[in-house]
Protein backbone atom coordinates (compact mmCIF):
# COMPACT_ATOMS: atom_id res chain seq x y z
CA UNK A 1 0.00 0.00 0.00
CA UNK A 2 1.40 3.37 -1.04
CA UNK A 3 2.07 5.91 1.71
CA UNK A 4 0.82 9.48 1.78
CA UNK A 5 4.33 10.75 1.00
CA UNK A 6 4.49 8.52 -2.09
CA UNK A 7 1.04 9.51 -3.35
CA UNK A 8 1.61 13.24 -2.79
CA UNK A 9 5.37 13.75 -3.24
CA UNK A 10 5.05 17.47 -3.94
CA UNK A 11 3.37 18.41 -0.66
CA UNK A 12 5.39 20.29 1.94
CA UNK A 13 6.03 18.69 5.33
CA UNK A 14 3.52 20.95 7.09
CA UNK A 15 0.80 19.96 4.58
CA UNK A 16 1.59 16.27 4.98
CA UNK A 17 1.38 16.61 8.76
CA UNK A 18 -2.00 18.35 8.40
CA UNK A 19 -3.38 15.48 6.30
CA UNK A 20 -1.93 12.86 8.63
CA UNK A 21 -3.63 14.54 11.61
CA UNK A 22 -6.90 14.52 9.67
CA UNK A 23 -6.66 10.79 9.00
CA UNK A 24 -5.76 10.10 12.64
CA UNK A 25 -8.85 11.91 13.90
CA UNK A 26 -11.55 11.47 11.26
CA UNK A 27 -13.20 8.36 12.73
CA UNK A 28 -15.94 10.43 14.47
CA UNK A 29 -16.68 12.16 11.16
CA UNK A 30 -17.32 8.84 9.42
CA UNK A 31 -19.53 7.67 12.28
CA UNK A 32 -21.73 10.78 12.54
CA UNK A 33 -22.14 10.92 8.76
CA UNK A 34 -22.99 7.19 8.48
CA UNK A 35 -20.77 7.08 5.40
CA UNK A 36 -17.37 6.15 4.01
CA UNK A 37 -14.75 8.88 3.91
CA UNK A 38 -12.07 9.07 1.23
CA UNK A 39 -9.13 11.46 1.05
CA UNK A 40 -8.08 12.55 -2.45
CA UNK A 41 -4.72 14.21 -3.09
CA UNK A 42 -3.56 15.77 -6.39
CA UNK A 43 -1.33 13.57 -8.53
CA UNK A 44 0.55 14.39 -11.73
CA UNK A 45 1.29 17.72 -13.45
CA UNK A 46 1.17 20.52 -10.88
CA UNK A 47 -0.72 20.86 -7.63
CA UNK A 48 -2.59 23.87 -9.09
CA UNK A 49 -3.84 21.93 -12.14
CA UNK A 50 -3.71 18.23 -11.24
CA UNK A 51 -3.94 15.67 -14.02
CA UNK A 52 -5.46 13.16 -11.63
CA UNK A 53 -6.42 12.52 -8.01
CA UNK A 54 -5.14 9.63 -5.90
CA UNK A 55 -6.94 8.20 -2.90
CA UNK A 56 -4.55 8.56 0.04
CA UNK A 57 -6.86 7.58 2.87
CA UNK A 58 -10.05 5.63 3.52
CA UNK A 59 -12.15 4.96 6.61
CA UNK A 60 -15.37 3.03 7.05
CA UNK A 61 -18.09 3.96 9.54
CA UNK A 62 -18.91 1.82 12.55
CA UNK A 63 -22.49 3.15 12.54
CA UNK A 64 -23.49 2.08 9.02
CA UNK A 65 -22.69 -0.36 6.24
CA UNK A 66 -19.70 0.50 4.08
CA UNK A 67 -20.28 0.79 0.33
CA UNK A 68 -16.66 -0.01 -0.53
CA UNK A 69 -15.70 -3.65 -0.09
CA UNK A 70 -12.10 -3.18 -1.21
CA UNK A 71 -9.29 -0.96 -0.02
CA UNK A 72 -9.15 1.98 -2.42
CA UNK A 73 -5.93 3.59 -1.17
CA UNK A 74 -3.64 4.12 -4.14
CA UNK A 75 -6.42 4.23 -6.74
CA UNK A 76 -6.04 7.11 -9.24
CA UNK A 77 -8.88 8.95 -11.04
CA UNK A 78 -8.98 11.72 -13.62
CA UNK A 79 -10.91 14.95 -13.01
CA UNK A 80 -13.55 13.70 -15.46
CA UNK A 81 -14.05 10.57 -13.39
CA UNK A 82 -14.36 12.57 -10.15
CA UNK A 83 -15.83 15.96 -11.18
CA UNK A 84 -17.08 16.83 -7.68
CA UNK A 85 -13.60 16.23 -6.26
CA UNK A 86 -12.13 18.43 -8.98
CA UNK A 87 -14.60 21.26 -8.29
CA UNK A 88 -13.96 21.15 -4.54
CA UNK A 89 -10.20 21.21 -5.09
CA UNK A 90 -10.05 23.96 -7.74
CA UNK A 91 -12.79 26.23 -6.35
CA UNK A 92 -12.25 25.52 -2.64
CA UNK A 93 -15.93 24.99 -1.83
CA UNK A 94 -18.02 22.16 -0.42
CA UNK A 95 -19.85 20.41 -3.23
CA UNK A 96 -22.81 18.04 -2.95
CA UNK A 97 -24.00 15.70 -5.68
CA UNK A 98 -23.93 12.15 -6.95
CA UNK A 99 -22.14 9.88 -9.35
CA UNK A 100 -22.69 6.57 -11.08
CA UNK A 101 -20.71 3.71 -9.57
CA UNK A 102 -19.02 1.03 -11.65
CA UNK A 103 -19.47 -1.45 -8.81
CA UNK A 104 -22.67 -3.22 -7.77
CA UNK A 105 -23.87 0.04 -6.14
CA UNK A 106 -25.96 1.84 -8.82
CA UNK A 107 -25.73 5.29 -7.24
CA UNK A 108 -23.38 6.96 -4.80
CA UNK A 109 -24.24 10.22 -3.03
CA UNK A 110 -21.11 12.33 -2.59
CA UNK A 111 -20.21 15.37 -0.54
CA UNK A 112 -16.74 16.73 -1.29
CA UNK A 113 -14.96 18.95 1.22
CA UNK A 114 -11.79 20.93 0.40
CA UNK A 115 -9.07 20.38 3.00
CA UNK A 116 -7.66 23.80 3.80
CA UNK A 117 -4.18 24.16 5.30
CA UNK A 118 -2.93 27.70 5.98
CA UNK A 119 -5.23 29.17 3.34
CA UNK A 120 -4.40 26.62 0.64
CA UNK A 121 -6.46 23.65 -0.53
CA UNK A 122 -4.17 20.61 -0.31
CA UNK A 123 -6.64 17.73 -0.63
CA UNK A 124 -10.33 16.82 -0.80
CA UNK A 125 -12.28 14.69 1.66
CA UNK A 126 -15.25 12.90 0.10
CA UNK A 127 -18.22 11.51 2.03
CA UNK A 128 -19.85 8.67 0.08
CA UNK A 129 -22.94 6.55 0.76
CA UNK A 130 -25.68 4.73 -1.13
CA UNK A 131 -28.97 6.66 -0.76
CA UNK A 132 -31.00 3.67 -1.96
CA UNK A 133 -29.99 1.41 0.93
CA UNK A 134 -30.07 3.90 3.82
CA UNK A 135 -33.24 3.98 5.85
CA UNK A 136 -35.14 7.21 6.25
CA UNK A 137 -33.21 9.28 8.80
CA UNK A 138 -34.86 10.13 12.07
CA UNK A 139 -34.41 13.21 14.23
CA UNK A 140 -31.15 11.93 15.75
CA UNK A 141 -29.66 11.05 12.36
CA UNK A 142 -30.61 14.45 10.95
CA UNK A 143 -28.88 16.11 13.91
CA UNK A 144 -25.78 14.03 13.19
CA UNK A 145 -25.83 15.08 9.51
CA UNK A 146 -26.00 18.75 10.55
CA UNK A 147 -23.12 18.20 12.96
CA UNK A 148 -21.06 16.65 10.17
CA UNK A 149 -21.75 19.72 8.03
CA UNK A 150 -20.36 21.93 10.78
CA UNK A 151 -17.21 19.81 11.00
CA UNK A 152 -16.92 19.81 7.20
CA UNK A 153 -17.08 23.60 7.24
CA UNK A 154 -14.25 23.62 9.81
CA UNK A 155 -12.15 21.48 7.45
CA UNK A 156 -12.85 23.85 4.56
CA UNK A 157 -11.90 26.84 6.74
CA UNK A 158 -8.69 25.20 8.01
CA UNK A 159 -9.93 24.85 11.60
CA UNK A 160 -9.95 21.04 11.53
CA UNK A 161 -7.94 18.94 12.20
CA UNK A 162 -6.72 20.78 15.26
CA UNK A 163 -3.03 21.79 15.33
CA UNK A 164 -2.49 19.59 18.39
CA UNK A 165 -4.08 16.18 18.93
CA UNK A 166 -5.22 15.13 22.36
CA UNK A 167 -4.04 11.70 23.36
CA UNK A 168 -6.28 8.91 22.07
CA UNK A 169 -6.15 5.46 23.63
CA UNK A 170 -8.06 2.23 23.32
CA UNK A 171 -10.42 3.65 25.93
CA UNK A 172 -11.17 6.82 23.95
CA UNK A 173 -14.91 7.14 23.28
CA UNK A 174 -16.45 6.67 19.85
CA UNK A 175 -19.70 8.08 18.49
CA UNK A 176 -21.50 4.82 19.22
CA UNK A 177 -20.51 5.00 22.91
CA UNK A 178 -22.36 8.25 23.48
CA UNK A 179 -22.53 11.77 22.03
CA UNK A 180 -23.59 15.17 23.29
CA UNK A 181 -23.78 18.45 21.38
CA UNK A 182 -23.23 21.66 23.34
CA UNK A 183 -24.05 25.21 22.32
CA UNK A 184 -21.74 28.21 22.70
CA UNK A 185 -22.71 28.60 26.37
CA UNK A 186 -21.99 24.96 27.18
CA UNK A 187 -25.62 23.87 27.42
CA UNK A 188 -26.61 20.46 26.09
CA UNK A 189 -28.49 20.75 22.79
CA UNK A 190 -28.50 17.06 21.93
CA UNK A 191 -27.74 13.86 23.81
CA UNK A 192 -27.72 10.41 22.24
CA UNK A 193 -29.52 7.50 23.96
CA UNK A 194 -26.19 5.79 24.75
CA UNK A 195 -24.84 8.96 26.37
CA UNK A 196 -28.01 9.28 28.46
CA UNK A 197 -27.66 5.64 29.52
CA UNK A 198 -24.03 6.21 30.51
CA UNK A 199 -25.07 9.12 32.73
CA UNK A 200 -27.84 7.02 34.28
CA UNK A 201 -25.38 4.22 35.09
CA UNK A 202 -23.22 6.58 37.13
CA UNK A 203 -26.23 7.92 39.01
CA UNK A 204 -27.18 11.05 37.03
CA UNK A 205 -30.88 10.65 36.26
CA UNK A 206 -31.77 14.29 35.61
CA UNK A 207 -32.71 15.47 32.14
CA UNK A 208 -29.61 17.28 30.88
CA UNK A 209 -30.96 18.83 27.68
CA UNK A 210 -30.89 22.61 27.93
CA UNK A 211 -28.63 22.48 31.00
CA UNK A 212 -24.90 22.55 31.67
CA UNK A 213 -23.34 19.31 32.84
CA UNK A 214 -22.02 20.96 35.97
CA UNK A 215 -25.62 21.87 36.88
CA UNK A 216 -26.53 18.17 37.07
CA UNK A 217 -23.49 17.21 39.14
CA UNK A 218 -20.89 16.32 36.50
CA UNK A 219 -17.54 18.11 36.49
CA UNK A 220 -16.68 19.70 33.16
CA UNK A 221 -13.04 20.78 33.36
CA UNK A 222 -12.36 19.29 29.92
CA UNK A 223 -15.26 21.24 28.40
CA UNK A 224 -14.09 24.53 29.89
CA UNK A 225 -10.53 23.85 28.75
CA UNK A 226 -11.70 23.00 25.21
CA UNK A 227 -13.71 26.23 24.94
CA UNK A 228 -10.80 28.29 26.26
CA UNK A 229 -7.98 26.67 24.29
CA UNK A 230 -9.96 25.87 21.11
CA UNK A 231 -8.29 22.44 21.25
CA UNK A 232 -9.70 18.96 21.99
CA UNK A 233 -9.55 17.83 25.60
CA UNK A 234 -10.03 14.44 27.23
CA UNK A 235 -10.94 13.88 30.86
CA UNK A 236 -11.75 10.86 32.98
CA UNK A 237 -14.41 11.55 35.60
CA UNK A 238 -15.12 9.30 38.56
CA UNK A 239 -18.55 10.07 39.98
CA UNK A 240 -18.19 8.94 43.57
CA UNK A 241 -18.30 5.16 43.83
CA UNK A 242 -21.01 4.84 41.18
CA UNK A 243 -18.81 4.68 38.12
CA UNK A 244 -16.34 6.33 35.78
CA UNK A 245 -16.86 8.01 32.42
CA UNK A 246 -14.35 9.44 29.96
CA UNK A 247 -15.24 12.60 28.04
CA UNK A 248 -13.59 13.78 24.85
CA UNK A 249 -14.57 17.33 23.96
CA UNK A 250 -14.02 18.75 20.45
CA UNK A 251 -14.69 22.50 20.15
CA UNK A 252 -16.78 23.52 17.15
CA UNK A 253 -15.45 26.65 15.46
CA UNK A 254 -17.20 28.81 12.89
CA UNK A 255 -15.92 32.08 11.45
CA UNK A 256 -13.17 32.20 14.04
CA UNK A 257 -15.46 31.78 17.07
CA UNK A 258 -16.24 28.78 19.27
CA UNK A 259 -19.87 28.01 18.49
CA UNK A 260 -20.25 24.88 20.58
CA UNK A 261 -18.66 21.52 21.22
CA UNK A 262 -19.00 17.87 20.32
CA UNK A 263 -18.63 15.69 23.41
CA UNK A 264 -18.03 11.95 23.07
CA UNK A 265 -18.69 9.95 26.21
CA UNK A 266 -17.91 6.40 27.26
CA UNK A 267 -18.76 4.55 30.44
CA UNK A 268 -15.53 2.81 31.51
CA UNK A 269 -16.69 1.74 34.98
CA UNK A 270 -16.27 -1.95 34.16
CA UNK A 271 -12.79 -1.36 32.71
CA UNK A 272 -11.68 0.46 35.85
CA UNK A 273 -13.15 -2.27 38.05
CA UNK A 274 -11.09 -4.83 36.13
CA UNK A 275 -8.01 -2.62 36.44
CA UNK A 276 -8.46 -2.56 40.21
CA UNK A 277 -8.81 -6.34 40.26
CA UNK A 278 -5.63 -6.70 38.22
CA UNK A 279 -3.76 -4.34 40.55
CA UNK A 280 -4.97 -6.35 43.53
CA UNK A 281 -3.93 -9.58 41.79
CA UNK A 282 -0.49 -8.15 40.97
CA UNK A 283 -0.02 -7.07 44.58
CA UNK A 284 -1.03 -10.55 45.77
CA UNK A 285 1.42 -12.24 43.38
CA UNK A 286 4.22 -9.90 44.49
CA UNK A 287 3.43 -10.70 48.13
CA UNK A 288 3.55 -14.44 47.39
CA UNK A 289 6.98 -14.08 45.76
CA UNK A 290 8.13 -12.04 48.77
CA UNK A 291 6.99 -14.75 51.18
CA UNK A 292 8.56 -17.51 49.08
CA UNK A 293 11.84 -15.58 49.11
CA UNK A 294 11.64 -15.17 52.91
CA UNK A 295 10.85 -18.86 53.38
CA UNK A 296 13.77 -19.87 51.16
CA UNK A 297 16.07 -17.59 53.13
CA UNK A 298 14.80 -19.18 56.34
CA UNK A 299 15.53 -22.65 54.98
CA UNK A 300 18.95 -21.43 53.87
CA UNK A 301 19.71 -20.09 57.35
CA UNK A 302 18.60 -23.33 59.01
CA UNK A 303 20.80 -25.35 56.67
CA UNK A 304 23.74 -23.09 57.39
CA UNK A 305 23.23 -23.60 61.14
CA UNK A 306 23.05 -27.35 60.57
CA UNK A 307 26.24 -27.20 58.52
CA UNK A 308 28.12 -25.62 61.40
CA UNK A 309 27.18 -28.59 63.59
CA UNK A 310 28.29 -31.14 61.00
CA UNK A 311 31.53 -32.89 61.87
CA UNK A 312 32.47 -34.37 58.50
CA UNK A 313 33.91 -31.90 55.99
CA UNK A 314 32.06 -33.65 53.17
CA UNK A 315 28.73 -33.07 54.93
CA UNK A 316 29.53 -29.40 55.52
CA UNK A 317 30.42 -28.93 51.85
CA UNK A 318 27.22 -30.64 50.68
CA UNK A 319 25.10 -28.46 52.96
CA UNK A 320 26.89 -25.31 51.81
CA UNK A 321 26.24 -26.23 48.17
CA UNK A 322 22.55 -26.72 48.97
CA UNK A 323 22.47 -23.31 50.64
CA UNK A 324 23.84 -21.66 47.52
CA UNK A 325 21.29 -23.44 45.31
CA UNK A 326 18.44 -22.27 47.51
CA UNK A 327 19.79 -18.72 47.52
CA UNK A 328 19.94 -18.78 43.71
CA UNK A 329 16.22 -19.58 43.58
CA UNK A 330 15.50 -16.95 46.24
CA UNK A 331 17.18 -14.29 44.10
CA UNK A 332 14.63 -14.87 41.31
CA UNK A 333 11.70 -14.58 43.73
CA UNK A 334 13.20 -11.42 45.23
CA UNK A 335 13.25 -9.73 41.82
CA UNK A 336 9.72 -10.96 41.05
CA UNK A 337 8.49 -9.52 44.35
CA UNK A 338 9.63 -6.04 43.26
CA UNK A 339 7.83 -6.16 39.91
CA UNK A 340 4.31 -7.39 39.18
CA UNK A 341 5.42 -8.65 35.78
CA UNK A 342 5.90 -12.39 35.29
CA UNK A 343 9.12 -11.66 33.38
CA UNK A 344 12.43 -10.74 35.00
CA UNK A 345 15.57 -9.07 33.59
CA UNK A 346 18.00 -11.98 33.71
CA UNK A 347 21.08 -9.78 33.88
CA UNK A 348 19.96 -8.65 37.37
CA UNK A 349 19.86 -12.28 38.46
CA UNK A 350 23.34 -12.86 37.01
CA UNK A 351 24.81 -9.90 38.88
CA UNK A 352 23.22 -11.07 42.14
CA UNK A 353 24.62 -14.58 41.64
CA UNK A 354 28.08 -13.15 40.94
CA UNK A 355 27.93 -11.09 44.15
CA UNK A 356 26.91 -14.19 46.10
CA UNK A 357 29.87 -16.17 44.73
CA UNK A 358 32.30 -13.29 45.31
CA UNK A 359 31.16 -12.93 48.92
CA UNK A 360 31.21 -16.65 49.72
CA UNK A 361 33.92 -18.30 47.64
CA UNK A 362 36.61 -15.77 46.73
CA UNK A 363 39.20 -14.28 49.01
CA UNK A 364 42.71 -12.81 49.22
CA UNK A 365 44.24 -16.29 48.86
CA UNK A 366 42.22 -16.99 45.71
CA UNK A 367 41.29 -13.75 43.92
CA UNK A 368 38.90 -14.43 41.04
CA UNK A 369 37.53 -11.58 38.94
CA UNK A 370 34.10 -11.89 37.32
CA UNK A 371 33.01 -9.91 34.26
CA UNK A 372 29.44 -9.85 32.93
CA UNK A 373 28.69 -8.71 29.38
CA UNK A 374 25.70 -8.75 27.05
CA UNK A 375 22.02 -8.97 27.94
CA UNK A 376 19.62 -11.90 27.86
CA UNK A 377 16.58 -9.63 28.05
CA UNK A 378 13.54 -10.38 30.20
CA UNK A 379 12.76 -14.04 30.74
CA UNK A 380 9.67 -15.74 32.10
CA UNK A 381 9.98 -16.88 35.70
CA UNK A 382 9.71 -20.56 34.73
CA UNK A 383 12.77 -20.06 32.51
CA UNK A 384 14.74 -17.68 34.72
CA UNK A 385 14.55 -19.87 37.85
CA UNK A 386 16.11 -23.09 36.46
CA UNK A 387 18.55 -21.07 34.35
CA UNK A 388 19.69 -19.25 37.50
CA UNK A 389 20.32 -22.59 39.21
CA UNK A 390 22.26 -23.77 36.14
CA UNK A 391 24.45 -20.66 36.16
CA UNK A 392 24.99 -20.99 39.90
CA UNK A 393 26.23 -24.57 39.40
CA UNK A 394 28.56 -23.44 36.62
CA UNK A 395 30.08 -20.75 38.83
CA UNK A 396 30.34 -23.22 41.70
CA UNK A 397 32.22 -25.66 39.44
CA UNK A 398 34.59 -22.89 38.37
CA UNK A 399 35.44 -22.09 41.97
CA UNK A 400 35.78 -25.77 42.92
CA UNK A 401 37.82 -27.06 39.99
CA UNK A 402 39.25 -24.33 37.73
CA UNK A 403 41.77 -22.89 40.19
CA UNK A 404 43.11 -25.64 42.47
CA UNK A 405 46.24 -23.61 43.15
CA UNK A 406 46.87 -19.87 43.45
CA UNK A 407 46.86 -17.42 41.88
CA UNK A 408 43.21 -16.99 40.89
CA UNK A 409 41.98 -15.89 37.50
CA UNK A 410 39.25 -14.29 35.48
CA UNK A 411 35.75 -15.58 34.65
CA UNK A 412 33.68 -14.09 31.84
CA UNK A 413 29.89 -14.47 31.72
CA UNK A 414 28.43 -13.57 28.34
CA UNK A 415 24.68 -13.24 27.74
CA UNK A 416 22.88 -13.14 24.41
CA UNK A 417 19.27 -13.19 23.20
CA UNK A 418 18.64 -13.25 19.44
CA UNK A 419 14.88 -13.64 19.72
CA UNK A 420 14.95 -17.38 19.05
CA UNK A 421 17.16 -18.54 21.89
CA UNK A 422 19.03 -17.35 24.95
CA UNK A 423 22.70 -18.20 25.29
CA UNK A 424 24.74 -18.09 28.50
CA UNK A 425 28.48 -18.59 28.05
CA UNK A 426 30.85 -18.99 31.01
CA UNK A 427 34.58 -18.87 30.19
CA UNK A 428 37.41 -19.24 32.71
CA UNK A 429 41.20 -19.33 32.38
CA UNK A 430 41.70 -22.24 34.76
CA UNK A 431 43.16 -25.71 34.34
CA UNK A 432 40.55 -26.93 31.87
CA UNK A 433 38.62 -30.18 31.69
CA UNK A 434 40.14 -33.54 32.65
CA UNK A 435 41.04 -35.93 29.80
CA UNK A 436 38.07 -37.85 28.44
CA UNK A 437 35.47 -35.61 30.10
CA UNK A 438 31.98 -35.97 28.64
CA UNK A 439 29.15 -33.76 29.88
CA UNK A 440 26.56 -36.41 29.01
CA UNK A 441 28.21 -39.14 31.10
CA UNK A 442 29.75 -37.14 33.96
CA UNK A 443 28.36 -38.37 37.29
CA UNK A 444 29.02 -35.40 39.57
CA UNK A 445 25.96 -34.04 41.40
CA UNK A 446 26.40 -30.50 40.09
CA UNK A 447 26.79 -31.67 36.48
CA UNK A 448 23.77 -33.97 36.87
CA UNK A 449 21.65 -31.08 38.16
CA UNK A 450 22.72 -28.85 35.28
CA UNK A 451 22.16 -31.56 32.68
CA UNK A 452 18.67 -32.42 33.94
CA UNK A 453 17.55 -28.79 34.26
CA UNK A 454 18.80 -27.84 30.80
CA UNK A 455 17.39 -30.85 28.96
CA UNK A 456 14.18 -31.55 30.89
CA UNK A 457 13.03 -28.16 32.24
CA UNK A 458 14.47 -25.79 29.66
CA UNK A 459 14.55 -28.07 26.58
CA UNK A 460 17.96 -26.66 25.74
CA UNK A 461 21.52 -27.84 25.23
CA UNK A 462 24.80 -27.55 27.11
CA UNK A 463 28.35 -27.94 25.86
CA UNK A 464 31.59 -27.99 27.84
CA UNK A 465 34.95 -27.73 26.12
CA UNK A 466 38.53 -26.72 26.81
CA UNK A 467 39.53 -23.17 26.05
CA UNK A 468 42.25 -21.96 23.75
CA UNK A 469 44.85 -21.18 26.41
CA UNK A 470 48.21 -22.88 26.86
CA UNK A 471 48.56 -25.73 29.39
CA UNK A 472 48.37 -25.87 32.31
CA UNK A 473 45.85 -22.97 32.10
CA UNK A 474 43.85 -24.00 29.05
CA UNK A 475 40.60 -22.74 30.50
CA UNK A 476 37.06 -24.05 30.12
CA UNK A 477 34.11 -22.84 28.05
CA UNK A 478 30.58 -23.74 29.11
CA UNK A 479 27.74 -22.71 26.81
CA UNK A 480 24.04 -23.14 27.58
CA UNK A 481 21.49 -22.51 24.80
CA UNK A 482 17.81 -22.25 25.70
CA UNK A 483 15.09 -21.99 22.99
CA UNK A 484 12.50 -19.32 23.60
CA UNK A 485 8.74 -19.84 23.27
CA UNK A 486 7.90 -21.34 19.90
CA UNK A 487 11.48 -22.42 19.15
CA UNK A 488 12.18 -26.09 18.52
CA UNK A 489 13.97 -27.95 21.33
CA UNK A 490 17.66 -28.64 20.80
CA UNK A 491 19.58 -31.84 21.47
CA UNK A 492 22.43 -31.90 23.95
CA UNK A 493 25.74 -31.57 22.11
CA UNK A 494 28.97 -33.40 22.81
CA UNK A 495 31.96 -31.33 23.96
CA UNK A 496 34.78 -30.82 21.54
Amino acid sequence: MASLEELAPGLAKSRLNHLQRLMRTWAPLADISFADLLLYVPAGHTAEVPASYAIAGQIRPTTARSIHRNNLVGAVFTPEQRPLVDVAYREGRITDGGRISHTDQPRIRTLTVPVNCHGEVVAVMAREFDPDTQRNPGELEMSYFKLFRRLAAMIAEGEYPFPVDDIETEESPRVGDGLMLLDASGRVQLISPNAASALHRIGLHSDVEGRRLVDVGLEQRAIRAAFASRLPQTEEIQHGDRGTVVLRCLPLIGRGEVTGALVLMRDISELRRRDRLLMSKDATIAEIHHRVKNNLQTVSSLLRLQGRRAIAAEARDAIEESVRRIRAIAIVHEILSRDASSDVPFVEIVRSLVRMVEEGLTGPDRPVEFKVSGDAGELAADVATPLAVVLNECLQNVMDHAYPEPPGGQVRIELDNDGDQVKVRVTDDGVGLPPGFDVDSADGLGIAIVRNLVSADLRGSITMSNGEGDPPRRGTVVEVAIPLLGAAPRQSAKPR
